[in-house]
């Protein structure tokens, strides 16, 4: 299957291509999004720097004095994306434990949306969600898919500094903070895991196609109990997704 003619190419200044597969943000067009990355890296074509997935689209950096704008245009053409078999495939489940006691919006997210603090830690740690990108920060994951009931705007005014491990919502997205950084989500609990340490290699435990668990913990355990991530490759149709 080839590219459908909805798919839009872009310059972004001079040493950029931009796709954009489409404008839903859905499981399905995202998975063309990461396959369309694979197959580009897997052509090793010359003068591409970097290939960055997002949400719907992939932004292909490259240098202009070795490759250009048309020619990565109609290599991107020949390209199939046929992801008819990703059900029957296996995924990568990755379970982060989750602090609720250390939310420093788990109360106000509660009254704003008319649930119980307990409801709104059952609504958020209840289903398994895919990582769509990363980005913003390194190691910042972004995971779509919220329960409804949990969905509210982004806060009116960002705090200027949230602790590493923050795990945050907003829209229909949740999603962790890797450091120590400026934040606009509410924010629903804390995990004492590193998602970026930069003198690991790769630096990052969580990738694009994977799946996130939260774990709710108690304060104790957070404190006092060793954490470590594990990715487990489980099929596909098991996760609460």
């Amino acid at each position: 299957m080839r590219l459908e003619s909805s798919v839009e190419f872009k310059p972004c200044a001079e040493d950029a291509l931009l796709i954009t597969l489409g404008g839903a943000i859905t499981p399905s067009l995202n998975a063309k999004v990461r396959l369309l990355c694979e197959k580009l890296k897997a052509q090793r074509l010359q003068g591409v720097l970097e290939l960055l997935p997002a949400y719907t689209s992939l932004l292909v950096v490259y240098d202009p004095l070795i490759q250009t704008y048309a020619n990565l245009v109609q290599c991107v053409k020949t390209l199939s994306l046929d992801t008819s078999a990703e059900k029957e495939q296996e995924v990568y489940l990755v379970e982060v434990p989750a602090c609720y006691e250390l939310g420093l919006d788990l109360k106000s997210v509660a009254e704003q949306t008319g649930l119980s603090a307990a409801q709104v830690v059952e609504k958020h740690s209840g289903r398994d969600y895919l990582v769509y990108c990363l980005g913003f920060l390194p190691g910042f994951i972004y995971l779509a898919g919220l329960d409804p009931a949990l969905k509210l705007p982004r806060l009116a005014t960002p705090r200027l500094e949230v602790a590493a491990g923050s795990i945050g919502i907003a829209n229909d997205q949740t999603g962790i903070y890797p450091i120590t950084s400026p934040a606009g989500w509410h924010i629903l609990a804390q995990t004492p895991i590193s998602l970026y340490i930069p003198t690991q290699e790769p630096p990052v435990s969580i990738f694009a196609g994977d799946y996130v668990r939260y774990k709710p913990i108690t304060l104790q355990e957070f404190k006092n109990s060793p954490h470590t991530l594990k990715r487990t490759p489980v099929p596909k149709t098991s996760l609460n997704a």
